[in-house]
This record gives structure tokens, C-alpha cells and sequence, in this order.
């Protein structure tokens, strides 16, 4: 079997030295914390959401290429940092901090016959209900969640270790990401702390920029999978097909590093905002989604069955990356994109 590369993955060509150090540092990190997930990954969250810059400020390509360095590693340790980070920033747009010595999630997500619902009480908030798409819950100190006040959903902060929070048992059967297990809660009379307006969370202009994160995590892993090809290109002479194979997947990837690395210029130029900053959102989703899916379709013929059967790896990163990706909505997000383009001034090309 190959050896795993975990080297940085790289958004720019002209980082700074110490960008590049500080990237290397976190890939053996990630390594590491990848023989102990869900605990390990969420120790390398916490220490190293100290130290990553917030998206906004000047530094977003660091971010993103830390978040797609570390899913070219593992992607369940990106599933564990990438909700870390972005909560942080949430916290941090609204004027709030995260206390040292804790690790946090994004519970926003919605499905069908279930509602989490917020009500005043005692100057507070507490939240009943049942909430979805719960990433490591039994595992975190606390989230961010998303709850219905009246007609519009409102953000709260929750400490997870409350009594009132139950995690369901035996509800994640998932074959990717099987260590991050993403299963609904119930929280029954569970104190909550607003965190801005109701509203706020889906307004502000970090909802697009955290949108891009994913997207760069996204990217990683993509080229952790497409990394596996390379290294096939050095085990026996690769045919023109061979060499059609990695074309194409160069062709995707250098789009979506392409794509990526300008939104990142564009968050921190302050050119991201509102509108403009959610079509970006789209596109650069769009973009990456794309490229990672030709990754391992590629990949997938380049390859032949058999490092999917043999090599666990390989086939877990496959097997990640599938169920990742699925957090775009394909067509529905293809649409969506239609629609901000049609309410926009004009042909956008």
C-alpha cells in the first residue's frame, strides 16, 4: 500500500515562510489526531482554534488552506474543526468570545416533522424539541443552534452537558465520516443565550464566508483522494489514459484552488458583503463541488476497484468525501444560484 502524503495544501504560490511552517505543523497535527477521532480531533480543534485567524481579517486564505490541508489528511478531523472554527467566528461577529477549554458545533440544519422551537422565560431562553444533523454532540462542551422564535430562527448558545440535552442513540449508519456521528438531539427545557437577532445568523456576511470554509474543506479533500492517483502515476508507467485522467483532474482542481483563493482576496478586501457575497458563496461552492465529484469519478476509473477494496485509506477518504459532499444540494443549488443571478441588475457575463 502507498504511503499517506500529509503534506500542506496550498491556495497561494507566494505565501509567506511562516504560513508555510505554520500549515506543516498543523498537517502532522492532523495526522496524529486522525488515530483518535472523535476525542483527538476535537483536542486538535480546540488548541488550534487559538491560533488560526478568523475569516475577514486580513488572513482568510491561511483559514481556508488550513482547513483543506487538514481534510487532504482526514476528513472526519476537518468534520471536527471546521463547525470549531466557524462557531468562533459566529461568536466573534457577534461581539461574543468562546471560553478557553471548550469545543463547539453549528447545529443549523432542518428536516422534516421535527422543530426546535425557543421560548422566553426568566429574562432568558429555553429550547424544546428535537434538532437534526447534530455533528458529535455527545462529544462537544457546547453548540451554536438554530431555533424557531415565532416565524423566523433565531441563534443560541447551548452547553451541551446540560441534562436536558439527549442525543439519540444508534441514529448515525453512515460508512463515511463513521466517527463523527451527526444524529438528531432532543433538548427538553434546555437554557439558551441568544446570540444576535432573530434572523441575524442566515443575514450576516460571515453565513457566505462560513459557506466558502466548507467549500475549502471540501477542496482538501478532494485532493487527498486525487493525491492516491498521483502516486499510482509512480508505481508503473502511466498510458495516455493514465494521463488523461490526471489531466482532467489537475483542469478541476486548479479551478477550484483558482476560485478559492480569489473569494478569500475578496472577503478580505471587504468586496463579500450581502448580496455579493452570497453569489460568491454560490459559486465557489458550486465550483469546488464540481471538481471534487470529478476527483473521484476519475479517480474511481483511473484506479480500478481495487484500491477501494484493499486500501482503507483510500477507501475511507472515498467514502468521506461521498457523504461530505453531500451537505451541497446538487440541482437545488444550481438553482438557487439561477435565482440570485436573475435578481441581479443584468447578464452577469
Amino acid at each position: 500500500m502507498p504511503d499517506d502524503p500529509t503534506w500542506p495544501v496550498h491556495l497561494r504560490d507566494d505565501r509567506p515562510p511562516d504560513d508555510g511552517r505554520l500549515l506543516a505543523q498543523l498537517a502532522d497535527a492532523a495526522h496524529l489526531a486522525s488515530r483518535g477521532v472523535p476525542t483527538s480531533a476535537l483536542e486538535l480543534a480546540e488548541r488550534w482554534g487559538q491560533r488560526l485567524p478568523l475569516p475577514g481579517r486580513s488572513a482568510t486564505v491561511l483559514l481556508w488552506e488550513a482547513l483543506a490541508t487538514v481534510a487532504a489528511v482526514d476528513l472526519s478531523v476537518a468534520r471536527a474543526l471546521e463547525p470549531h472554527l466557524d462557531a468562533a467566528a459566529i461568536l466573534a461577529e457577534a461581539g461574543q468570545a468562546m471560553p478557553s477549554g471548550t469545543t463547539w458545533g453549528v447545529f443549523a440544519a432542518e428536516g422534516p416533522g421535527v422543530r426546535l422551537t425557543a421560548t422566553p422565560v426568566d429574562g432568558g431562553h429555553v429550547l424544546d424539541g428535537t434538532k437534526p444533523w447534530c455533528s458529535l454532540a455527545e462529544n462537544l462542551t457546547h453548540a451554536l443552534v438554530t431555533a424557531w422564535v415565532g416565524d423566523e430562527r433565531g441563534l443560541f448558545s447551548v452547553d451541551l452537558r446540560h441534562p436536558g440535552v439527549r442525543v439519540t442513540d444508534g441514529a448515525w449508519h453512515a460508512l463515511g465520516l463513521h466517527e463523527v456521528a451527526s444524529g438528531p438531539v432532543e433538548l427538553d427545557r434546555v437554557p439558551a443565550t441568544p446570540v444576535g437577532d432573530p434572523g441575524w445568523y442566515l443575514r450576516r456576511d460571515g453565513f457566505a464566508w462560513g459557506g466558502i470554509g466548507v467549500a475549502a474543506v471540501w477542496y482538501g479533500g478532494a485532493v487527498g483522494v486525487a493525491r492516491r492517483l498521483w502516486a499510482a502515476a509512480g508505481e508503473r508507467p502511466p498510458d495516455q489514459v493514465a494521463q488523461a485522467h490526471l489531466g482532467v483532474v489537475d483542469l478541476r482542481l486548479h479551478a477550484a484552488r483558482t476560485v478559492l483563493a480569489e473569494a478569500a482576496r475578496l472577503v478580505d478586501d471587504g468586496k463579500a458583503s450581502g448580496g455579493v457575497g452570497a453569489l460568491l458563496a454560490s459559486r465557489a461552492r458550486g465550483v469546488v463541488v464540481e471538481a471534487a465529484e470529478t476527483v473521484l469519478t476519475q479517480t474511481g476509473h483511473a484506479l480500478g476497484p481495487a484500491p477501494l477494496a484493499l486500501e482503507e485509506a483510500h477507501a475511507r477518504r472515498v467514502a468521506d468525501l461521498t457523504l461530505y459532499l453531500r451537505q451541497h444540494h446538487a440541482a437545488r443549488d444550481a438553482a438557487a444560484l439561477g435565482r440570485q443571478l436573475l435578481e441581479g441588475t443584468g447578464c452577469p457575463w
